[in-house]
Parts: structure tokens; sequence; C-alpha cells
């Protein structure tokens, strides 16, 4: 069984609705996920927009440090470094330099932008501090990505 990710808010490929965007009240979506391998010890999230105008793709949020155990983050997580729910998790920095979710924002008339949702079961916990970027944390994955699964929702003004 291969590791899936997916959402109630939106279907893979398909538009995200205006209220998890810029645009709108700009909570993060509720994500679920299933055939994470038994042998993880930890979970993490990047999302990133490679549409963007910019030379490396545009990152919307970055969080790790996920339980194993969990599967599944509730709508509206708290732009927090750290999390009480699931219990342990750190978010790092996206590309406006805050932390946490940031929702879609494409420049008005670029086009539809595609978020990408990447998933990783790591084979062990990562030993970071908190604030990583997603460069930061793809160097502490290195070497520990066990299975990874992606959910792609687009937007566009």
């Amino acid at each position: 069984m291969s590791m899936t990710i997916h959402s109630n808010a939106f279907n893979d490929g398909r538009a995200i609705p205006r209220r998890y965007s810029e645009d709108g009240v700009d909570v993060s979506p509720s994500l679920t996920w299933s055939g994470s391998p038994k042998e993880a010890r930890e979970l993490a999230l990047i999302v990133d927009d490679p549409d963007a105008p910019t030379y490396k793709p545009w990152v919307h949020w970055v969080l790790y440090k996920i339980p194993p155990d969990v599967q599944t983050l509730p709508e509206g997580l708290p732009t927090a470094p750290t999390l009480r729910t699931p219990p342990g998790c750190l978010q790092g920095k996206n590309s406006w330099g805050g932390v946490g979710y940031h929702g879609p924002a494409p420049p008005r008339g670029h086009g539809v932008h595609h978020y990408h949702f990447h998933l990783y079961a790591l084979d062990a916990p990562l030993r970071t501090a908190q604030g990583l970027d997603k460069e930061g944390l793809l160097r502490a994955m290195r070497g520990h990505i066990l299975a990874q699964a992606e959910l792609v929702g687009t937007y566009e003004r």
C-alpha cells in the first residue's frame, strides 16, 4: 500500500477554495493521509508553489516533527512555531518570512498556480531546532525518507 494524502477542502488537481487563500480567511485546510509505513518515526509536510515567478518555488508551509501515529491535521492550525495539536509539531519559515501556513496568493493575472502538498514519512526523528525553512528541512530529511505522498491544488486570481 502506498502513502496517500487528501483534503476534504479540495480534490487533487482541483481548485483550492478562496477560504484557504490570502483572498479569504487564509486558514490551513484539513489534511488526512493513510498508508504511512509502519517503520515511520516522524512525518513532515512542505507546501510550495513552483509556478511562482521566483527563482525557487514559493513556500507556503513547512511543518515537521509530526508524530507517526497522526493521520490528520485539522483546519485552521495556528501560526505558532510549536503546536499543541498535533503535539510536538514544529512549523518552519514560509517565503513571507513568517511561520506557519500562508495560503495561495499568486500575482493577479498570472494564470493558474499549482500548490503541492508534499508529505514525507521518515525513518528517524529529526534532530532539528525550530524555524527551519524548506531547504533546511530537506537537508535534515536527506537519507531518512521512507515514503512520500503528494496532493496538488490550484488557485488563480
